[in-house]
Formats: structure tokens, C-alpha cells, sequence
């Protein structure tokens, strides 16, 4: 029987591959990936509660987190696209753009 524990350690395991992912890689693509991991874990986590107190809330709320996931995917790839075409990199050691 799969119970809410079980949830909350891949859950776990989601967010700390995102944390290390977002601090070791220096990728602008790798750590967009990585946010989304964050954000996943974080669904993985109010479905699970939602599922358990038998309320619906959680799995609304994921449901907008989805959303903001999805335009933050958007618009990050708009960045990608830009500092390519002006940098022709997606490093981030690299871009110094939007230092100001």
C-alpha cells in the first residue's frame, strides 16, 4: 500500500535534485529544468496532503502551480532565445546582460 510517507519521499528526493541542480549546474536550460523540479515536488507534496485530508484545495492549488510553471517555462525560453542570438551561450558565467 502506497501512503502519504511514501509521496513525501519522492517528493524529497524531487526538491533536493532541483536544489542541487540549480547549484551545481551553471546552465541556463539546466536550471530551468530544475525549477521545474522544485515546483513538481511541491505539486507531489498538495496532492499527497489534499489526498489525505480528503479535500480537494491542494489539488486546485497544484493545479495553478501548474499554470505558473508552464509561463515561466515560456518566458524563460524566451530568455534562452535571446541571450543565444546576443551571446550565442547559455552559460551563465558567461552573461552579464542584465547586470546593472
Amino acid at each position: 500500500m502506497i501512503t502519504t510517507t511514501h509521496y513525501l519521499m519522492l517528493s524529497l528526493v524531487l526538491f533536493t535534485l532541483g536544489v542541487i541542480g540549480m547549484a551545481v549546474r551553471r546552465n541556463f536550460i539546466t536550471v530551468l529544468m530544475c525549477v521545474e523540479l522544485i515546483l513538481n515536488a511541491t505539486n507531489i507534496n498538495l496532492v499527497a496532503f489534499s489526498r489525505q485530508l480528503g479535500d480537494l484545495t491542494g489539488q486546485v492549488f497544484a493545479v495553478f502551480v501548474i499554470t505558473i510553471a508552464a509561463a515561466e517555462a515560456a518566458i524563460g525560453l524566451g530568455i534562452i532565445i535571446a541571450l543565444v542570438r546576443l551571446k550565442q551561450t547559455t552559460n551563465l558565467d558567461q552573461v552579464n546582460v542584465m547586470e546593472g
